[in-house]
């Protein structure tokens, strides 16, 4: 992660996919603050990099939604997930399986 943070850069994609599996890793070992402050990271630059409604960025929302569900932040966990899923036929199209679930 730190590598490519010096080669590639802060908010390339690839970045941003090494440290949202350091916080993956955080997550499944239960450090959900750790997750939750990577999370965040990804998110904000995901939407700076990507923009809001690319699907990249829906999934860093819906990770973070669900960290914060582990935290015991559950309204904060069901807003996120709310406008995540407000979001998706942006991102998916709406005939797309993701879309027509909700």
């Amino acid at each position: 992660m730190e590598k490519r943070k010096e080669v590639l850069r802060e908010g390339h994609p690839s970045t941003l996919t090494s440290i949202n599996n350091l916080a993956a890793t955080y997550s499944d070992q239960g450090r959900w603050d750790k997750a939750e402050k990577l999370q965040v990271e990804v998110m904000e630059k995901r939407k700076e990099v990507l923009r809001e409604g690319h699907l990249d960025t829906l999934t860093s929302m819906n990770n973070l939604a669900f960290t914060l569900r582990d935290l015991g932040r559950r309204q904060s966990a069901v807003d996120l997930m709310s406008s995540c899923v407000d979001k998706s036929p942006d991102a998916l199209g709406v005939d797309h399986p993701n879309t027509t679930a909700f």
